[in-house]
């Protein structure tokens, strides 16, 4: 079976021999509450990223983090022999307390560890991507990462990574990472109202680098806006669907991943981002984050 993007809101973007589909799939909601424990509908979640490949979707969010396990799990029984084109990217650098928090986990042997696991769970011999999740859950901290990426470094070379990137990152440690070793994408909290990363944004887009945001369309806070509201109402859409949209017409090195356990509102959000924004929309919207 071979995926094939082309009629995706967005396109493809492609970064060295890596070519995914713009917008993606976040695999993150697939788990229990706040990512912890089995989904209550199991039968759904597997129809959710079968879903997902017939619809073409070629890059998939995720990490051993997760449940634990549980949403690599779900992707590896729904979706094993995986189609030629899909494309896995996976996130180390945390593990899960039972109280649901996330403790960093950044020592090299916990990140070995973390990416045994990726391998173990999503039955695979090589990992397309992995992400070094940096800060903390209020957001990013700074300093440097160089001993936790160059560990991530060694494994590529050891060839069980073929792509690395980081998330949760600082301006600085992106720069950081890149004196270590080449990256492909940042995946760090954007969207209409948190706007800090637009200078960074376009600096990885002339550099041929993926802008991946996470919580894009608010988090666990939906984003409330009277403008974004207003554009809703005037094209006959959603809230959401407008919040996409601005996203992949933003810049072209954004990849979105939005989340969700229902066939039917993944199919509402790939239908959503497709809307195309005029310049009276772009500008109402731009002045949301002011």
């Amino acid at each position: 079976m071979t995926v094939k993007p082309a009629t995706l809101p967005g396109g493809t973007w492609t970064s060295g021999d890596l070519t995914v589909a713009r917008f993606g799939y976040g695999a993150m909601q697939l788990a229990g509450p706040w990512a912890m424990g089995p989904p209550a509908d199991r039968d759904g979640a597997l129809a959710v990223l079968r879903e997902v490949a017939d619809l073409g979707i070629t890059h998939i969010d995720t990490s051993a983090a997760y449940g634990p396990a549980i949403t690599n799990q779900l992707i590896r029984e729904a979706l094993q022999p995986y189609p030629d084109g899909l494309h896995i990217a996976t996130k180390v650098g945390a593990n899960r307390d039972e109280q649901g928090g996330w403790p960093p986990a950044r020592q090299p042997n916990e990140l070995r560890r973390q990416v045994g696991e990726n391998l173990e769970t999503l039955g695979l011999d090589v990992l397309d991507l992995v992400n070094l999740r940096l800060g903390d859950a209020e957001g990013t901290v700074p300093g440097s990462i160089a001993e936790a990426f160059e560990t991530l470094a060694d494994l590529q070379r050891e060839g069980v990574i073929r792509h690395l990137g980081v998330s949760n990152a600082t301006a600085e440690q992106v720069a950081e990472a890149q004196q270590i070793a080449p990256i492909v994408c940042v995946q760090n909290m954007y969207n209409l109202a948190h706007r800090h990363d637009d200078a960074l944004i376009d600096r990885l887009a002339r550099e041929n680098i993926a802008y991946v945001p996470f919580f894009p369309l608010g988090g666990f806070n939906p984003l409330q806006s009277s403008a974004l509201s207003a554009v809703a109402t005037r094209l006959n859409t959603t809230p959401m669907a407008v919040a996409l949209a601005w996203l992949l017409q933003r810049s072209p090195n954004i990849l979105l991943i939005p989340g969700t356990s229902s066939v039917a509102h993944l199919r509402e959000n790939v239908a959503g981002a497709a809307i195309a924004l005029s310049a009276a929309d772009l500008a109402a919207l731009d002045g949301i984050a002011e």
